[in-house]
C-alpha cells in the first residue's frame, strides 16, 4: 500500500464536497436497501460524518500507533447502531464505486489496490475491537430521566438513571439518543463522578438546528427514557500527579470539569483547586449557585465567574479594579466578585500558573485561545488537557 498515493486520491476526491458522500450513501442504500433503517432519516450530519471518519484515517494511515485506537473507537461506537461483520463488505463495496466514480481517469489498478489494503486494515481493527467490547460491555444502556431542572431558556440539567452501572472515569462523555430522535446521538460528559446510587447527570445547552438538544431541553421530563451508549474521552484526572488544578470551563464545558472536581474532593488531601466558569453573560452561569456552595465548604477550592459580554461596572470612565490594572490589565470583577472580559483573559491575569495542571472544556474558540494562554501563563503544554463541544451537542 502507497500511503502517499492513497492521500493524493483521497484530496482530489474529496476536494469534490458533500456530493462525494451523497453518492456513497445513495449507493450503499442502492445495493442494499435492508441497511437504510440503520441511519437516521435526515442524512445531511450522517454525510459530514463519513467525510471527517476518511479524512481523519487516510491522514494517519502510515502511522499506525496513531491511526489504531481510532478505529478501535470506531468500532465500539459502531456496536450501538446495530453494526456487525456482515455489513462491512457492502460498506467497503460502496466506498470503493465512490471513489473510482470520483477518482475519474486518475482510478487505477495501483489505487484500486492500495484502498483494498487500506478498508481491509480499517475493517479487521473495527471488528477485533468491537468484539472485544461485546465481551465486557452492552452496546448501549437505556436509561430513565429521574430529575429535569431547566436553568434558563436553553440549558438544562437532567438526571439520568441508568439501567445497569455505567463505568466511567469523571471527564468523560457519552452518546445520547432519545426515542423521538432514533438513530441521531450526540455526545454529553457526565456532570458528576460516580455514585452509589448509579445516578448521572448531564449539562445540556440548546444549538439551534440541531435534531437532539432542543428535544432535551425543551421536551425532557422525568419518566422519559434514553440511551447511551460507551464512556469515552481522555479528559480525565491525572491521579499520579501532586500538581495544583486549574478547571476552565467554557458554558456547559463545565460538566466533565465539574465530575473532575467531585473526583478530587474524593482524595485524602486534595490540591488546590481554581475553577474559571465563564458565559456571556450572567444569566448564562447556570451551575454558579451550587459553585459557590461548594467554595463556600472546601477551603483548597477557588471559582473565578466571568461574563465576556456585559461591560463591568467602572468602564464608563471611573478609577475602580481595571484602571488599577493598567491598559493591558483587561477587565476585572464586579461587585458581585464576577469577572469581565474573556474567560482566556481572566485565567491569564489572575495567573501565573507555573506547577499547574489545567483542563479545559468548552467552545472551539475559547480552548484554542485559553491553550495559548495558559502556556503564556507557565503551564507546560503537556499539563493541558483539553476537549471541544463545538459539534458534539446538538
Amino acid at each position: 500500500m502507497d500511503a502517499q498515493r492513497l492521500k493524493d486520491n483521497f484530496a482530489a476526491v474529496a476536494g469534490q464536497g458533500d456530493a462525494v458522500a451523497l453518492f456513497f450513501y445513495s449507493d450503499l442504500f442502492v445495493r442494499n436497501p435492508h441497511l437504510r433503517d440503520m441511519f437516521p432519516i435526515g442524512m445531511t450530519g450522517q454525510r459530514d460524518k463519513l467525510l471527517r471518519a476518511l479524512g481523519q484515517i487516510v491522514s494517519k494511515v502510515d502511522d499506525l500507533p496513531s491511526l489504531v485506537p481510532f478505529l478501535q473507537q470506531l468500532g465500539r461506537d459502531h456496536r450501538r447502531f446495530g453494526i456487525v461483520a456482515e455489513h462491512y463488505p457492502h460498506v467497503g463495496a460502496s466506498l470503493l464505486a465512490t471513489l473510482r466514480h470520483f477518482s475519474g481517469p486518475a482510478w487505477s489498478a495501483d489505487v484500486e489496490s492500495d484502498w483494498n489494503a487500506a478498508y481491509s486494515l480499517v475493517a479487521k481493527v473495527m471488528l477485533e475491537a468491537a468484539d472485544e467490547d461485546a465481551l465486557a460491555s452492552p452496546a448501549w444502556w437505556n436509561g430513565q430521566v429521574v430529575a429535569a431542572e431547566r436553568r434558563r431558556f436553553d440549558i438544562a440539567v437532567l438526571r439520568i438513571l441508568p439501567d445497569r452501572p455505567l463505568p466511567y472515569t469523571p471527564g468523560q462523555s457519552v452518546a445520547l439518543e432519545v426515542p423521538s430522535r432514533l438513530r441521531h446521538w450526540r455526545y454529553y460528559s457526565m456532570a458528576n463522578a460516580p455514585r452509589p446510587d448509579h445516578t448521572v447527570d448531564f449539562h445540556v445547552r440548546l444549538v439551534d438546528g440541531g435534531p437532539v438538544s432542543p428535544v432535551l431541553v425543551r421536551a425532557t421530563g422525568p419518566g422519559d427514557r434514553v440511551r447511551m451508549g460507551a464512556p469515552v474521552g481522555t479528559l480525565t484526572l491525572d491521579e499520579s500527579s501532586g500538581r495544583d488544578v486549574l478547571l476552565v470551563a467554557g458554558s456547559t464545558g463545565l460538566a466533565p470539569l465539574k465530575a473532575i472536581l467531585e473526583q478530587i474532593a474524593g482524595r485524602p488531601a486534595p490540591p488546590r483547586v481554581h475553577l474559571f466558569f465563564g458565559a456571556r453573560d450572567r444569566d448564562g452561569l447556570y451551575d454558579l449557585e451550587d459553585l459557590s456552595k461548594r467554595a463556600a465548604v472546601l477551603p483548597w477550592l477557588t471559582v473565578v465567574p466571568a461574563v465576556s459580554d456585559e461591560p463591568a461596572p467602572d468602564e464608563s470612565g471611573g478609577h475602580g479594579f481595571s484602571a488599577l490594572l493598567g491598559s493591558g490589565g483587561g477587565r476585572g470583577p464586579g461587585p458581585e466578585g464576577i469577572e469581565h472580559g474573556d474567560l482566556p483573559d481572566v485565567v491569564a491575569r489572575r495567573g501565573p500558573w507555573p506547577g499547574h495542571d489545567a483542563y479545559v472544556c468548552g467552545p472551539a474558540a475559547m480552548t484554542e485561545t485559553a491553550v495559548d494562554r495558559l502556556i503564556a501563563a507557565g503551564v507546560a503544554r503537556d499539563r493541558i488537557r483539553l476537549e471541544t463541544f463545538a459539534d458534539a451537542q446538538r
